[in-house]
Order: structure tokens, then sequence, then C-alpha cells
């Protein structure tokens, strides 16, 4: 199987959708890698989206990303300053408009893992770099937050997190690394890459963000 690997979505739903019409399930495991939620217009859509096509038989993984955390320590702790300001507000009343089932979401949100490895390929949210306990979540060079240069494991390494102003994804020789992130949620568009199981890069989506996501 091929890997169908998805950049930062933020509630970008049409988008997406849009985007899933070139994923061959029956060909190629798809893989988001995190930051589903805030900013965009439609942060339950693409929730609901992600939890129907992680309960189907053809396999689907969506990492957790920064957002998903940060959402997490909210409802956790009763109150987060910090993903308030990053959008959690506005995501906590789109929740609350379309009625979404909170205690069944926040547990699937819960297990959302923040990798996906093979021997030959990594899949993070932020990257992996040459930082103490990078899967510490609250590490802020680890790979949930990270913004340095990332390390060469000997695995092609695909992560978001950090967005790109250009109509396409990013490969840093250096570190044998993909960037996917083409900052949907800020107008440019969203990025899909596939892989194959060698790690070796196949092809490349990009869909411009569909407005109604974002205005």
């Amino acid at each position: 199987m091929n890997y169908f690997i998805i950049g930062d979505i933020h509630g970008c739903a049409h988008t997406l959708d849009t985007l899933l019409i070139n994923w061959k399930p029956e060909q190629e495991i798809l893989i988001a890698v995190g930051d589903l939620i805030d900013r965009g217009n439609y942060s339950p859509e693409v929730v609901k989206r992600s939890m129907e096509l992680s309960n189907k038989s053809t396999p689907c993984i969506f990492l957790q990303g920064n957002h998903e955390l940060e959402m997490l320590t909210h409802i956790e702790s009763g109150y987060n300053p910090y993903w308030i300001k990053q959008g959690g507000e506005e995501t906590l009343r789109q929740f609350e408009q379309a009625q979404t089932d909170m205690e069944k979401t926040i547990q699937w949100i819960q297990e959302c893992p923040i990798l996906f490895q093979t021997p030959n390929l990594l899949i993070t949210h932020a990257g992996l770099s040459d930082t103490d306990q990078p899967f510490d979540k609250q590490n802020m060079d680890g790979v949930l937050w990270n913004r340095n240069p990332l390390k060469n494991t000997g695995q092609l390494q695909v992560h978001g997190h950090t967005p790109l102003k250009q109509s396409g994804p990013i490969y840093t020789k250096q570190s044998h690394s993909w960037n996917i992130d083409t900052g949907c949620v800020y107008g440019n568009g969203l990025t899909a890459i596939v892989v194959d199981d060698q790690g070796q890069f196949i092809k490349k989506y990009f869909i411009a963000t569909d407005l109604r996501d974002i205005q």
C-alpha cells in the first residue's frame, strides 16, 4: 500500500472534500498530519468526516496536532487561554451550533496518535528535530510544536505545522523531509502527497482553498 498524506486542514471542510476526490482507498492508506480544527469555518464537519473515515475498513490515520492538544488541555483543565486566542472560542461555538456529541468527539481526539512510522517513513505534525524527548507532548521542540530544522533519521519525514506561502509542498534534502502545510486556512490551499512503503515520493496534489471555508 502507498500513503496519501494530508497537510493541516484547520476546519476547511469543503477544500478537504475536494482533495479527497484524489484519494484511492484501494491503493492508499490515508494519513492526516493533525490540526484538523480551529480558524476555518467548519471544524465540526472536518472532525466528523475524519471520525467517519477512521471507522471504515480502509485504513485511515489522523494524527494529533498542537491544536488538538490545546483543545484537550482546555477540556481537561477547564480553561486554556492560549487555545482560546488561537481560535478555540470560535471552534467551541461551531461545535455547539453543530450539536456535536462532545464526549464522543473528545474521546476520539484523545485516541489519535502523535506519530506514524515504518522503517522508511516518519509522519508527525511538526517534524522531529534534535531535541531531548521529542515525543513529549509538552516539549515545545517536540513533534507537536517544533519550528527548528529537522533531524535526518534515515526515514522520509512528512510533517505540517509551519505554513508555506506557495502552491505546493517543500522537500528539504538535508533532513530528507517534506513540509506539506500549504496554509489552507490562510487562503492558499490544501496539499497531499503520495509516497510508497519505501518512502519514495510518487506525486502531489494541491487544491486551492474553497473560500466558503474561510470567509
